[in-house]
């Protein structure tokens, strides 16, 4: 394992030359980033992540409650025991086969079976009082965390310095600020890694997945080697999206980040933080187009239908009728086994009478 780690902490991947892990070593005159200061994030994480439960259910919540925000879902299907089978046993999304199949047996039409489990479908996703409180959590952790950016780079004399920024680089000593900022956000995108699997999921959840990845990576990777200043404004310029500030000052920082590698010039370990911006910047750019393309249809309709994230399915041709009434049969048609019917639909299911 030791060789391994010194494998990968390789000096002249990670460092500029003539510098070594030893000259980043604390003295009595200077603080530097330390690899296990980062080691906080995890218990952190786990916090922060309590506190999110605690933030939906007593303040979310009444806030959503008080906008008059509902906990009620999509449209529930209507209850039928041969459909349900079908969609609990063999599968949520029946091909056309089964659908001929499944309409012979219930004498119901197909486009009312696709209608059935489209909203069997839409059923098991979560409210919009969910959304609601899980929107408003980042939301207000992202405010927060921006906030604070601002207010500790205002102070900084590197904010709009190129030079500033990497002057002495990597021998800038570490501030109370700059640690307090990076453990906060790390934390933060940790607990966003794992609570992502219980959150409301959506159509770009591999996306998503890959975001917090990639930013964690440059989180890490840039506070070890004493990126701290320069990440410090990545950081405050990633978190603006999340709380609508203005593009002017992306482009800015953007020219600025660029004009500083020519500095310092490239070294290995600066590839890597490379590619991973430009990872950032190409999954930043997919959901500009979402939201875009989401405004576009609200202005087209005057509303907006949904979103294009979102898992919901919907249909222009569905409406709320209900779907006809089932006859009762004493066995399936076409043919049987003793498991399935034909074309995959179930048998021997006891029918509740429906009204």
């Amino acid at each position: 394992m030791a060789g391994i780690l010194a494998w990968f902490w390789n000096e002249r991947f990670w460092l500029p030359h003539n510098v070594t892990w030893a000259d980043l070593k604390n003295t009595d005159e200077a603080t530097f980033p330390q690899a296990e200061d980062l080691y906080l994030a995890c218990p952190l994480a786990f916090c922060i992540f309590m506190l999110r439960l605690v933030f939906e259910r007593f303040i979310a919540r009444p806030c959503a409650m008080g906008l008059k925000i509902q906990a009620n879902g999509p449209q529930k299907a209507q209850p039928n025991a041969i459909l349900e089978k079908v969609f609990t046993a063999i599968t949520k999304h029946p091909d056309e086969k089964r659908l001929e199949g499944l309409s012979k047996q219930l004498d119901w039409d197909v486009r009312t079976i696709q209608r059935w489990f489209r909203q069997r479908r839409n059923q098991e996703k979560p409210s919009t009082l969910a959304r609601f409180c899980e929107s408003m959590w980042r939301f207000t952790f992202y405010l927060y965390i921006f906030t604070y950016g601002v207010r500790f780079l205002k102070k900084t004399p590197w904010l709009w310095n190129t030079k500033e920024c990497w002057y002495n680089y990597p021998y800038q000593p570490l501030t109370v600020d700059i640690h307090y900022y990076y453990i906060l956000e790390l934390s933060f995108y940790l607990s966003l890694l794992f609570s992502q699997f219980t959150d409301i999921r959506r159509k770009d959840f591999l996306i998503m997945f890959l975001h917090h990845v990639a930013t964690i990576s440059l989180i890490t990777f840039s506070y070890v080697n004493n990126m701290a200043r320069v990440g410090t404004l990545v950081m405050c310029l990633h978190d603006a999206a999340d709380v609508l500030i203005e593009p002017s000052l992306k482009n800015i920082c953007k020219v600025n980040l660029m004009i500083s590698w020519e500095i310092v010039g490239p070294f290995p370990s600066w590839w890597v933080f490379n590619l991973l911006l430009i990872l950032l910047q190409l999954l930043h750019s997919f959901w500009s187009y979402l939201i875009v393309k989401t405004v576009c249809r609200a202005i087209s309709k005057g509303k907006v239908s949904k979103d294009d994230r979102s898992d919901i399915e919907s249909s222009s041709d569905e409406d709320d009728s209900p779907p006809p009434l089932q006859k009762h049969h004493s066995s399936a048609t076409n043919g049987t086994n003793k498991n399935h019917g034909t074309n995959g639909y179930l048998t021997g299911v006891p029918y509740p009478d429906e009204h």
